[in-house]
């Protein structure tokens, strides 16, 4: 459980190099780079992996979401070993709203799913591997990215408590709110029976 000791204006610090790695649009930019266009008129205009696997190109969705999720991943592991498991989950927070929210984008980002994932494997990687495990099994199941989403991290908070990590819940609990707010329209979709299912192309 880590002990918030590290001076303010150095997690501040952490929290700005970290967002600033997090606003990074990686969909955006591998598929400019391999030609598929502008990913923001694609499908549902997300810049999320699920939304470049709409262009039809599985190599390119692939490389954002493992991008997306390494951001996350990243910004937790440096600020772990330069500074300390506080300035860990600063930075996993401020890469996640970073994603969300990315300056380079004028603040309209991503929905964050990956970008979460990678960032629960980081801090704590038996919280992270059940929280992608139940996203990969709602997914195979319903093959609806959107519900898979929902489901694992409405749980991870959950499963955070389950392995004796409160804090790392608490901070959980704050991305995953911030998850179901970016998922309000498909949400709607779920419930009206009309969310796509994944691969289907924009």
């Amino acid at each position: 459980m880590p002990v918030f000791d590290t001076a303010p204006a150095l997690l501040l610090l952490v929290a700005a190099l970290a967002y600033l790695l997090g606003s990074v649009p990686f969909g955006i930019v591998i598929t400019r780079a391999m030609g598929l266009g502008d990913l923001r008129k694609i499908g549902s205009g997300n810049i999320g992996a699920t939304n470049v696997l709409r262009t039809g190109n599985k190599p390119a969705a692939l490389a954002t979401l493992i991008l997306d999720a390494g951001k996350g991943g990243i910004a937790v592991l440096i600020a772990r070993a330069m500074v300390g498991e506080d300035a860990a989950h600063v930075a996993g927070l401020a890469a996640f709203l970073g994603h969300l929210f990315p300056i380079w984008l004028g603040f309209k980002g991503g929905k964050g799913v990956a970008t979460y994932l990678g960032t629960l494997l980081a801090l704590a990687w038996p919280l992270g591997l059940m929280t992608c495990a139940t996203w990969l099994a709602v997914a195979v199941i319903f093959r609806i990215s959107s519900l898979a989403a929902l489901v694992a991290g409405v749980l991870a908070p959950v499963f955070a408590v389950l392995i004796g990590a409160p804090i790392t819940a608490l901070f959980a609990a704050g991305m995953t709110l911030l998850v179901l707010i970016r998922h309000h329209a498909n949400i709607r979709r779920l419930i009206a029976g009309t969310e796509p299912k994944i691969g289907k192309k924009g």
